[in-house]
């Protein structure tokens, strides 16, 4: 399951969300997750790892259909506290979801994977129950500011200290080892200096430091790719006396399958 977080924690990181190096962080990050993932108005949207709820907020205004999941109590508390009933909050396990197949047409996963054991069951799971794409957003273990925060965290009280960052090429490695060479984009965000501020917005948001992979904060968008195989399945409907299946069996019809996007048919995602 990884680190759940408590209520000292949960508090801990909405004060760091508050801080002014949080809201640059969110704000950059909400722009980059928007360009990836392209969403529409409508758009039914599993956050999982909510927390306390920025993101879910950003969905909603944009006028999304939004859930989210968190396996802390404690998280879910603050964000239900935020956002009433203007989304759906499940307490669950990124690993193990408690929705069906295809239930959402969007999912995210934005640091989420910095404290889980298996982050790759997790991506797998967010494939499960989506029908288009997957965002992942991960802190960058190779971005100076987040090795500062992790040597930071070895001496202070900091979420850091449960994390564990990634880099782009990690991230792509799990996914391909879940689905395949499915398309794929990302970029990121790097945050400069705070006293450097008037100066450096621009150079923040440019292309060219977008697609730079040391950025603070990774962010990866896949297509969910579906391929089908079929099964036979028996139909429980006798015929009329006297008359046989086309295999032979007296009684009973047998049909294939094919409901692509129910629990009833085989689909291998890739």
């Amino acid at each position: 399951m990884g680190h759940v977080f408590d209520l000292k924690s949960a508090r801990l990181y909405e004060s760091w969300q508050k801080s002014p190096e949080g809201i640059l962080l969110d704000r950059l990050s909400s722009e980059l997750i928007i360009r990836l993932l392209r969403p529409k108005k409508g758009d039914r949207v599993l956050d999982i790892g909510c927390g306390t709820g920025n993101h879910l907020l950003l969905f909603y205004r944009l006028g999304f259909d939004v859930t989210g999941l968190d396996a802390s109590p404690n998280m879910l508390d603050i964000a239900r506290s935020r956002l009433g009933n203007k989304a759906s909050l499940k307490i669950g396990r990124a690993e193990d979801l408690p929705f069906e197949d295809n239930e959402f047409d969007l999912a995210t996963l934005i640091i989420t994977l910095e404290f889980l054991d298996d982050p790759l069951a997790a991506i797998k799971e967010a494939g499960r129950v989506t029908k288009n794409k997957v965002f992942i957003g991960v802190l960058n273990n190779l971005s100076l500011g987040c090795m500062c925060k992790k040597f930071y965290a070895l001496f202070h009280n900091s979420i850091f200290r449960e994390a564990h960052l990634f880099t782009l090429w990690g991230l792509k490695s799990y996914v391909k080892k879940a689905y395949g060479d499915v398309p794929m984009e990302w970029g990121s965000v790097q945050m400069m200096p705070f006293f450097f501020r008037n100066f450096t917005e621009g150079i923040e948001m440019s292309s060219s430091v977008q697609s730079y992979p040391f950025g603070t904060f990774l962010g990866l968008a896949f297509k969910v790719i579906y391929t089908l195989k079929t099964e036979n399945i028996k139909v429980a409907e006798r015929l009329k006396k006297g008359v046989e299946s086309p295999i032979g069996s007296p009684g009973f019809w047998v049909l294939p399958s094919f409901y692509p996007l129910t629990h009833s048919s085989r689909i291998i995602n890739r």
